[in-house]
């Protein structure tokens, strides 16, 4: 037994923070934050707009592009850094939302790479029977978690949502997938708060070493996808779509240079959303599939690195 990926959907908030916007609250300008990431705008969610609200929205997005019911899914998998709260998970919340009643739902924390954690945890269920039809999602509501005085920090992020629906197949649709994690790495990109005596400890914001995070991200792609290409034996001109995690068009470059790939045949879509973490992968791989580009046949690859550190990629025929 395999499992294919039968739908894609994806939000964004409707509030749009462009960098121009950005210029007024904090040092910065347009031109120093695009030359650095790519990035354009962000969305940022209303208030009270919660993890589970955008992930409602993508999943019955790809639920209807999947052609099958609520009735159907069987497992939730929920990716995300910003739970709605601390307990109970957002999947049970998000489940409840969509009016699913039976199967099992959990959330992966494993921040940028949170999606690619919890497909290849999907596609494990499905090999080992034990579902048949999974909502796989992304959502993010970062920017509850920025300094807004902080211009390294806060021009990157923003929030969403991404989803898609793996279906048990008799034809491989993932190939093979490669997870890795490193604590020892784990203070390049942190937010160190957390609740005790009823309040928040510590310091809840995002704080990163950029140029650490940029040099260890590129070696560490770069790896994981030469190991997945190996192990099916392909090269990186086999690769028909890259679709990584959307955080910084400088890492995605150096990433698709190393594999000899042409930025043509790498979806890139930060520029309209900035760092989503967990929902950046699904947000771009919905827009490739809705335009056309992604196509039956074709070899996708997907692969994030993010805090912990943690990092993987997956092979796909789509």
């Amino acid at each position: 037994m395999y499992s294919k990926i039968i739908g894609t959907g994806s939000y964004l908030p409707g509030k749009v923070l462009t960098n121009y916007d950005l210029e007024k609250i904090v040092d910065t300008s347009h031109d120093w934050i695009f030359t650095r990431s790519g990035i354009v705008e962000r969305h940022i969610a209303a208030e009270g707009e919660l993890a589970s609200d955008l992930a409602e929205q993508a999943s019955r997005r790809a639920i209807e592009a999947a052609g099958i019911s609520v009735e159907d899914i069987d497992l939730v998998i929920v990716a995300t850094t910003t739970p709605d709260q601390i307990f109970p998970s957002t999947a049970c919340i998000l489940q409840d939302k969509l009016g699913i009643k039976q199967g099992a739902a959990f959330d992966v924390q494993a921040v940028c790479s949170g999606f690619v954690y919890a497909l290849n945890t999907a596609d494990l269920f499905i090999r080992g029977g034990q579902a048949r039809n999974a909502l796989v999602v992304g959502t993010e509501v970062l920017s509850r978690l920025l300094n807004w005085e902080d211009r390294t920090t806060c021009v990157l992020f923003g929030d969403g949502a991404g989803a898609v629906v793996l279906q048990a197949s008799e034809t491989p649709g993932i190939l093979s997938a490669k997870l890795h994690a490193d604590g020892h790495h784990r203070g390049m990109l942190q937010a160190t708060g957390h609740i005790g005596k009823g309040a928040v400890q510590g310091d809840p914001f995002i704080k990163m070493d950029g140029q650490a995070v940029f040099k260890f991200a590129v070696k560490v792609l770069s790896e994981v996808v030469e190991e997945v290409l190996a192990e099916n034996q392909l090269q990186g001109s086999d690769i028909d779509w890259l679709v990584p995690h959307q955080a910084n068009i400088r890492i995605m470059e150096a990433t698709a240079k190393k594999l000899g790939l042409s930025m043509d045949n790498v979806v890139v879509t930060v520029a309209h959303h900035g760092n989503t973490s967990a929902a950046s992968i699904p947000l771009a791989l919905d827009t490739a599939v809705r335009d056309g580009r992604i196509r039956p046949g074709q070899h996708v690859l997907l692969e994030a690195v993010g805090g912990g550190f943690t990092w993987g990629a997956i092979l796909l025929r789509w």
